[in-house]
């Protein structure tokens, strides 16, 4: 294999979620043709990849990364608990931080997601408190451009409700583009949102806000969708999290979703890290902790799936991998798989206003091609073997092999390589 990143002409065999195999046609970074397999015109071997074997999908999108928070768990060896607990852990540690090391965790993070097949991250990075409020956004831009070849990656201002205005305003004039923040952990949930969004307002570009993250209590978010209901499409307006809505009672829920339909909100769901935040206080009948991802759906709700927090106090675990993140909303979330895929790629992709992208001919050559069989084995068992492309450009691929024992009573060679190339 050559060195990466390197452009590409021509899928040879892929498999797709129909189970149809195709060649894929790419001129620049769209798709311009899709044939029956072996109907295409060669192409130079430098710009052809035979992915016989391999399902090809739309590359994954990353709507709600904290890339600045991304790797720390080690770091800060904080208790496991609560959202609030993990806000003091983070906060404790956050003041230690150097814009140098805050980039290279949100490097090796965003290289993570990449290697596993996302192409595109929107990144909350946090203003914050302190004499140098703006480590995380120096960071996060420097990265953000370091890496602008092999992935997009678009900043939202994570602003508390205690970061002044003017900070906020600063982390804009460092390129951040979008204003984000916590309503739900102000005193005023309604004042701190309403600043939020005059912000945004003056300075002309959306909003991407942490959106009722309890299981209980006030919700803001049909108060978001009508102050924000004549918004020009230019200034995409997105609620993440938004737990709230998963316990409301069955009318008031639709009266909140009539208003997000009405100003076209994108919502998006974070399995992994509401699982792991809510909840600790019912031991008894522990409640999911996610939205109401099947209403939403079900209503044409524009619906994105994220990871949100990857191994840092907000959340220990996770692989920076979009199929886990579809896997856990078919358990959790009672999704079918083509929707919790879709949930990842192109509902991922709509929330973040991004151009249409995957196989079909005019979409952006944004493509993820997994060994296996079809889309319920790629979601269960998420193969490492993968190729990832990005505006048409090889940009990451993985080659696993796998040796086994068999049972001494056969008269197999005491090793099997499961997988050859």
């Amino acid at each position: 294999m050559s060195a990466l990143p390197r452009d590409i002409s021509l899928l040879r065999s892929a498999t797709l979620d129909d189970g149809s195999v195709v060649d894929v046609e790419i001129t620049a970074d769209t798709v311009t043709a899709i044939r029956p397999a072996g109907g295409s015109t060669p192409v130079a071997a430098s710009e052809t990849l035979d992915l016989t074997g391999f399902v090809l999908l739309t590359a994954p999108a990353e709507p709600h990364a904290h890339l600045d928070k991304a790797l720390s768990w080690d770091l800060i060896e904080p208790p496991m608990g609560d959202l609030g607990l993990a806000i003091e852990s983070w906060k404790t540690y956050s003041a230690t931080m150097s814009v140098e090391s805050i980039a290279d965790r949100a490097r090796r993070a965003a290289l993570l997601l990449l290697q596993n097949g996302t192409t595109a991250v929107r990144c909350h990075v946090d203003v914050l408190s302190g004499d140098e409020p703006l480590r995380g956004v120096q960071a996060l831009v420097q990265v953000r451009d370091e890496l602008s070849e092999l992935m997009h990656i678009e900043l939202a201002a994570l602003a508390g409700p205690t970061i002044p205005t003017a900070d906020v305003e600063a982390a804009l004039d460092l390129g951040v583009d979008l204003v984000g923040g916590a309503p739900h952990l102000a005193d005023d949930q309604s004042a701190d949102l309403q600043r939020l969004l005059a912000i945004a307002t003056a300075r002309g570009v959306g909003v991407d806000i942490h959106t009722d993250e309890s299981l209980t209590g006030g919700y803001t978010l049909a108060e978001l969708a009508r102050t924000v209901r004549d918004w020009p499409d230019s200034r995409p307006v997105t609620a993440g999290h938004c737990v709230r809505l998963g316990t409301l009672e069955q009318g008031e829920l639709d009266r909140v979703i009539d208003e997000v339909l009405a100003s076209d909100i994108g919502i998006v769901t974070l399995p992994i890290t509401n699982l792991y935040l809510q909840g600790w206080q019912h031991p008894v009948s522990t409640p999911r902790g996610l939205t109401a991802v099947r209403r939403l759906l079900d209503a044409g709700v524009r619906l994105g799936a994220g990871a949100d927090n990857v191994r840092d106090p907000f959340n220990p675990v996770g692989r920076s991998d979009a199929l886990e993140t579809a896997s856990l909303l078919v358990t959790a979330g009672h999704l079918t798989l083509t929707e919790a895929y879709a949930a990842v790629s192109t509902g991922a992709r709509s929330v973040m206003n991004l151009e249409p992208a995957g196989v079909s001919v005019g979409a952006k050559a944004e493509l993820l091609a997994v060994r296996g069989d079809n889309l319920a084995d790629v979601v269960a068992n998420a193969p490492a073997d993968r190729y990832v492309i990005h505006a048409g450009r090889l940009v990451a691929f993985s080659e696993v092999t796998h040796h086994t024992a068999l049972p001494a009573r056969t008269t197999e060679p005491t090793e099997l390589l499961l997988e050859k190339r």
